[in-house]
């Protein structure tokens, strides 16, 4: 930890020490108050949001801006796409077919409103049509990478010289609205509709919150370690091989489908040096799932910087509230009924939630936050990171382009 210049800089171990206790943080309020538990708001974004909102005052009050190094966050996003990856069997895929070919359709025609609705409301306020589209999908959908990548190119062409700023602000404020819609949504519709999940399968991450801990011993957490391990280790290689083709794909992606490889092509009894099964959908490999997207998330809400974004707010505002009402509408009447109106619909439409204003591991901390309060879904845990981690990125590297090119 350093300071100097009015910025204290928090070192990569401090960030994942204070994510911890951001954690605990949110888990202690969930439980005291009782709204933040019945709209299923993830504890990591309880914590993360107050700690985020204390910096704020901290700054405001003395001028010391706190920036975090946040490599080892990002190793965590890796941890928990490549448990998503382990715990996906040949069959949930094949049931993934036609839902995850229906969502994807829906996601597309999405963006393309998401990106007419920015450029709307931009117009209202006597704005060029590029700031419509940085509160859009290149802020939205996209993230902050995304609006941190095209935020230059639209600068320079189009001389938005805050476009920097804008598309941080819509991100920031568009990742809380996602982490904070995705719960709300999904008790509506499960309370409305008395949806209940088919049996009793295994949690993906974490476990239910009407359920003991299941035993777990170290050799059980080690063997999960070794496969995820392994994963990550063939995903970096198909990460490379990737490259050499002319794409550019995160790395969590191609460890997710790492590990949906091994999972569904190494055989059961495949000898292995601890002596046990591949590990799908163990309770060892959903704690790992649990652990490293809390922790990812909350670090990821505790480090916004929001006093960077109240000179924006007018606008900013504006465009938000409209994508919000756009996101839920969308949900409710066409997501949840032409995914089948039961409860993995449900689920997914907290995911759809996430991704549609926020970012992929708030879509997947939503969906963990409902299951573990009323039931499993993994179909919902195969097909919304499918579109939201690896489609997505692909469609938005072509609207975007296009978008710009029409103004």
């Amino acid at each position: 930890m350093e300071f100097a210049d009015g910025i204290l800089d928090i070192s990569p171990f401090l960030a994942v020490t204070l994510g911890i206790i951001v954690l605990f943080l949110g888990k202690r309020l969930n439980e005291t108050w009782r709204p933040l538990r019945e709209f299923s708001i993830p504890e990591p974004v309880t914590g993360g949001l107050l700690l985020s909102l204390l910096f704020g005052l901290l700054y405001w009050a003395s001028g010391v801006a706190v920036e975090f190094d946040l490599a080892a966050r990002d190793l965590l996003l890796v941890y928990f796409f490549t448990t998503i990856g382990i715990n996906a069997s040949l069959s949930d895929l094949r049931a993934g077919g036609r839902p995850l070919i229906i969502l994807l359709a829906i996601t597309i025609i999405y963006m393309a409103l998401q990106n007419l609705t920015g450029i709307s409301v931009a117009a209202l306020f006597g704005l060029p049509a590029p700031v419509g589209l940085l509160g859009g999908t290149v802020s939205l959908i996209g993230g902050h990478g995304t609006a941190i990548a095209w935020a230059p190119r639209i600068a320079e062409d189009y001389g938005i010289a805050n476009a920097m700023e804008i598309g941080i602000a819509c991100a920031t404020f568009g990742l809380i609205l996602a982490s904070l819609m995705g719960g709300p949504i999904a008790k509506f519709l499960i309370h409305r509709h008395a949806l209940e999940p088919a049996g009793h399968p295994e949690q993906d991450v974490g476990v239910s919150s009407e359920e003991q801990a299941p035993s777990l011993t170290y050799l059980d957490f080690l063997d999960a370690i070794l496969a995820i391990h392994i994963s990550i280790i063939v995903g970096l290689l198909l990460n490379r091989l990737v490259e050499t083709w002319g794409l550019q794909l995160p790395t969590f992606v191609t460890c997710l489908f790492a590990g949906i490889l091994l999972t569904n092509l190494v055989p059961k009894n495949f000898p292995r040096i601890s002596g046990r099964r591949w590990p799908t959908r163990t309770p060892a490999i959903a704690l790992i799932a649990d652990i490293s997207l809390g922790t990812f998330l909350a670090m990821s809400l505790m480090s916004m910087q929001l006093w960077t974004l109240v000179e924006l707010a007018g606008p900013i505002i504006a465009i938000l509230t409209a994508q919000f009402v756009l996101a839920v509408l969308v949900n409710i009447f066409i997501v949840f009924r032409v995914m089948g109106r039961n409860y993995d619909a449900a689920v997914i439409c907290s995911g759809f939630g996430g991704i549609s204003l926020g970012s992929t591991p708030t879509a997947m901390a939503n969906m963990a936050a409902v299951t573990q309060r009323y039931g499993a879904s993994h179909l919902a845990f195969i097909i919304v990171p499918l579109v939201c981690a690896f489609f997505i990125d692909l469609i938005n590297a072509l609207l975007i382009p296009f978008s710009l090119g029409a103004f």
